[in-house]
């Protein structure tokens, strides 16, 4: 699939303009779906939108995935969503990875989703996963349902959202810092299947890099 590409001097910057771009994309007259991953890279974005004081009170928050471990974890992505939402008005609907039939919560899960995501927020590994969708995972393979369960990965099994949900999403924005990403982005870019990313297909796809991980040669900022 074709990905926009737009790159930023540096991570501050590449963080000022997505939490720009999500405060347009979150119209005050219209009831929006959005699906928000976790980690590092988006942290700095949700600080700003929050500041900036934006209010999102027609718009859902889902989760892209999450790690099976209890309330309060550290390692939880649904901490910084809930701050975010607590700034914004927004509502959130939180993965029930505390559920003790994970299976049964995972389909329930999926079945609360809307058919089509308005908008979808990836991160990118260096190992070229994307959601909880990480390499040689079976989860990689499922193909009739939205919500799914990995495999122990980096210490926890994680619930996601599947290829099929990311593909009926209507817009995609990925968030995309360091050089430690510099060749998984290439990879995305060029589709490569032999990643998890690449083989992520939906209606529309823009790609906000910092130049650490975008490299000299790829893009410019808009």
């Amino acid at each position: 699939m074709h990905h926009e590409l737009h790159v930023y001097e540096d991570a501050p910057a590449l963080a000022d303009a997505a939490s720009r771009y999500l405060i347009e994309r979150a119209r005050p007259d219209a009831d929006l779906d959005w699906a928000l991953s976790g980690g590092t890279t988006p942290r700095a974005t949700w600080s700003l939108i929050a500041g900036r004081r934006a209010r999102w009170e027609r718009l859902t928050l889902y989760q892209v995935d999450e790690r099976v471990a209890p309330a309060g974890d550290p390692a939880r992505n649904l901490a910084d969503l809930a701050e975010l939402a607590v700034a914004t008005g927004a509502r959130v609907a939180p993965m029930p990875v505390e559920d003790p039939d994970l299976a049964v919560a995972a389909s329930r899960y999926g079945d609360s989703l809307p058919a089509a995501l308005d908008l979808v927020h990836l991160g990118l590994g260096a190992d070229g996963h994307c959601a909880s969708l990480v390499p040689d995972d079976p989860v990689l393979a499922v193909s009739d349902r939205p919500v799914a369960l990995t495999a122990p990965y980096q210490g926890h099994r994680r619930m996601t959202l599947t290829y099929p949900a990311l593909a009926r999403a209507r817009q995609l924005v990925w968030l995309v810092a360091g050089a430690d990403k510099r060749d998984a982005l290439a990879r995305l870019l060029d589709a490569d299947r032999a990643t998890p990313a690449g083989r992520v297909e939906a209606g529309a796809s823009l790609v906000l890099a910092d130049r650490a991980a975008a490299g000299p040669a790829r893009g410019s900022r808009p």
